[in-house]
C-alpha cells in the first residue's frame, strides 16, 4: 500500500485525539473522549444470525467494558455495518470503516468467504481485524494485520473425520458447498483424514448457496448406501437439505457437518434433525464458571436468550481486542496490532486464548448432538 496514505491516516488518527483533549480543555463538563471499533458483519440475508449473533456478544463484552471504566480512560464506540453476507459489500463497509469512520481495529466477520474479503482490506490499510468465528484456514495466511479467537478448519475437519470412524461410519458421503471456502476447506480436511484412517467417500456432491432443490444430488447419495452424510455448510443450506434428505428421498442416515449448523434455525427441525451432529465453538452444558457466568450476563441482556456459539466468540473477540489496546496503551493502528499478536493465556468466556505465529487460537471444539430440538454435548476434544 503507498506509504503516504498509512502516514495520512495515522496523522488523522493523531490529529483526533488532539481536537478530544482540546474540547476537553476548553468545556470540563464535555463527555471523554471515545475509541472507535469496527464491526462488520452478515446483520442481513441468508445467513442473518450469525451476523446478530455476533453484534449481541460484542455488544455485552463492550459494555461490560464501558461500565468499568472503558480503556485508557475512554469509552469504546462501536461502529456496526451490515455487509448482508456479500463478499462485495464486505469489502464496501471495511474500506467505510477504515477511511470514513476512522476506526482502530476492525472485529468481522463469521463467514470464511466475507472474512477474507474485508480481512484484505484491513491488511491493505495497516488496521487489525479480529474475526471471532471464521475457521478456514486462508483467512489469516500471510496476513499479518488479522487475526482470529476461534479453532481453523483443518483441526474442525480432522476432528469430524475421526468421530466419524469412532461412530463405526465406515462409508460416508460428501455434500460440499460449491461457492462457499468454509465448506470447501472442511471436506478437503474431513476426506484427508477420514480416507488416512481407513474410511471411504463413497459418493461426493456440491450445491451452492442459492439452491433451493438439491433432490438429485440427495438422490445419488442415498443409492450409493453411506453410514453418514458429511454436510460442512451454513445453517440455510443445512435446514433445506435435511428437510428434503428425510422428506422427500427418504435417507434417514445421521448427517453431521461443522460450526456453520448453529442455529435455532437448525435446531427447529425438531424430529428431522435428531440424531445428526455438528463441531461447535461451545456447548452451553459447559458447567465451567467463565462460560456458565457468560450464558447468564447474556440472559439477563438480552431477555433469557440462550446463547449460541457466534456470541461467545464475538463476546471474546471484543475482549481480546480492548486487552490489546490497553496493553499497547495507544490507538494506534501498528501498536494494537502487535499487541493483539502477543496475546497470551487470555481468560476468555470460552476458554484461554494464546495466539499462534499465524494469528491463530488453538482451541478445544467440541462435538454436539442434536435432540428434541436441543443440543447435547457428546464430546470434547482438545487441540
Amino acid at each position: 500500500m503507498n506509504q503516504w496514505i498509512v502516514l495520512n491516516r495515522r496523522i488523522v488518527c493523531i490529529f483526533s485525539i488532539l481536537t478530544f483533549a482540546l474540547a476537553a480543555g476548553c468545556n470540563k463538563t464535555s463527555a471523554p473522549a471515545d475509541i472507535p471499533v469496527g464491526e462488520y458483519g452478515s446483520m442481513s440475508g441468508s445467513e442473518a444470525t450469525f451476523g446478530q449473533s455476533t453484534h449481541k456478544g460484542i455488544m455485552l463484552a463492550i459494555d461490560e467494558i464501558n461500565g468499568s471504566g472503558g480503556v485508557l480512560g475512554k469509552q469504546l464506540r462501536d461502529i456496526n455495518y451490515d455487509d448482508q453476507g456479500s463478499q462485495d459489500q464486505a469489502v464496501t463497509v471495511v474500506k467505510k470503516l477504515i477511511d470514513q469512520d476512522g476506526v482502530c481495529a476492525v472485529i468481522g466477520e463469521v463467514a470464511s468467504s466475507n472474512s477474507l474479503a474485508g480481512g484484505g482490506v484491513c491488511q491493505e490499510s495497516q488496521v487489525p481485524m479480529i474475526s471471532p468465528s471464521s475457521t478456514n484456514p486462508d483467512v489469516t495466511k500471510n496476513r499479518d494485520y488479522v487475526f482470529r479467537v476461534c479453532f481453523t478448519d483443518d483441526f474442525q475437519g480432522s476432528v469430524g473425520a475421526q468421530f466419524a470412524l469412532k461412530q463405526g461410519w465406515k462409508k460416508v458421503a460428501l455434500l460440499t458447498c460449491e461457492d462457499s471456502d468454509y465448506s470447501k476447506k472442511l471436506s478437503e480436511f474431513f476426506k484427508q483424514t477420514f480416507e488416512a484412517g481407513g474410511g471411504t467417500i463413497v459418493a461426493s456432491e456440491t450445491y451452492y448457496r442459492a439452491d433451493k432443490d438439491d433432490k438429485s444430488q440427495l438422490t445419488r447419495i442415498a443409492a450409493a448406501t453411506p453410514d453418514a452424510v458429511y454436510l460442512p455448510g451454513y445453517y440455510t443450506n443445512v435446514v433445506l437439505i435435511l428437510r428434503q434428505a428425510r422428506e422427500d428421498i427418504g435417507l434417514k442416515v445421521p448427517f453431521f457437518g461443522g460450526d456453520g449448523w448453529d442455529s435455532t434455525d437448525t435446531l427447529a427441525l425438531g424430529p428431522i434433525a435428531d440424531g445428526c451432529y455438528f463441531t461447535n465453538h461451545y456447548s452451553p452444558d459447559d458447567q465451567r464458571p467463565s462460560v456458565q457466568q457468560f450464558i447468564a450476563a447474556y440472559k439477563a441482556k438480552y431477555n433469557g436468550e440462550l446463547p449460541d456459539a457466534m456470541a461467545i466468540t464475538g463476546y471474546d473477540a471484543a475482549k481480546v481486542l480492548a486487552n490489546s489496546i490497553k496493553r499497547a496503551n495507544s490507538i494506534d493502528p501498528k501498536a494494537i496490532r502487535d499487541a493483539i499478536a502477543q496475546t497470551k493465556d487470555f481468560p476468555g468466556a470460552g476458554g484461554n486464548i494464546t495466539l499462534d505465529e499465524n494469528r491463530n487460537a488453538r482451541k478445544p471444539i467440541v462435538i454436539l448432538e442434536i435432540l428434541g430440538g436441543k443440543t447435547k454435548l457428546a464430546d470434547t476434544i482438545q487441540p
